[in-house]
């Protein structure tokens, strides 16, 4: 799953970032409201983890234009501001949660993930199939055949990002920018080591093999023929 976190702290963004892609979600991070409201309106997100307190456009005011624009991705407020008064006005403004700073990052997990649950079924689902493979995205578990395949986040990833491509061919720049969100020397073998051990786990202890390497492109997911 995509979240976008608008957060100009970049202590805090790195703290929540790491977590979050621990986690086995994909990121996107800006540090300014006017760069947060336009990919928040071009781009579809589970969630939106937005701070109040931001250059160029203040979160109160990116959440607004947001739901102006009828934009109903889930947000997330972090805030200083710990008054009754403060946490009402910015959920009357648009915000779905109000989490106040300092926090535990588990807590924060927590609430990211009650948000995608609540809404189940309007634009994100909490689980994929492909063929005999289901992959829970809230449980982060993955299931082949019955059988339960246990995944590090990473892996976790890539195979989500796999399944939501099923049948498309994924270079290894895309996978780079969408599992670590930036750029690798591209002579680099992060992605076949990853991909390799994936496959170790998902197609090894099974007579038909779905992720398959097209030589000089990338990978893709396929049925078995």
């Amino acid at each position: 799953m995509r979240l976008l976190l608008v957060e100009d702290d970049l202590k805090i963004a790195s703290f929540i970032m790491r977590g979050l892609k621990e986690a086995g979600f994909s990121v996107d991070h800006v540090a300014d409201g006017e760069e947060g409201l336009h990919l928040a309106l071009h781009e579809p997100y589970a969630v939106a983890i937005i701070d109040i307190m931001l250059p160029k456009l203040d979160g109160l005011r990116l959440i607004e234009v947001l739901r102006r624009q009828k934009i109903n991705t889930p947000v997330l407020i972090l805030s200083a501001k710990r008054s009754v008064d403060d946490r009402v006005r910015g959920l009357q403004t648009g915000g779905d949660d109000y989490l106040i700073k300092p926090f535990a990052f588990p807590e924060l997990l927590a609430r990211v993930q009650a948000l995608i649950r609540r809404v189940n079924g309007s634009t994100e689902p909490t689980s994929l199939t492909f063929g005999d493979l289901s992959l829970d995205l809230l449980k982060r578990e993955v299931h082949r055949s019955g059988k339960r395949i246990d995944l590090q986040p990473r892996e976790f990833a890539l195979l989500e990002y796999l399944v939501r491509n099923a049948e498309r061919v994924v270079s290894k720049t895309m996978i780079l920018e969408h599992i670590w969100s930036y750029q690798f020397d591209p002579q680099t073998n992060v992605v076949d080591v990853l991909v390799s051990r994936l496959r170790s786990k998902v197609d090894k202890d099974f007579p038909e093999k779905i992720i398959h390497t097209i030589r000089g492109i990338g990978y893709v997911l396929k049925a078995p023929s």
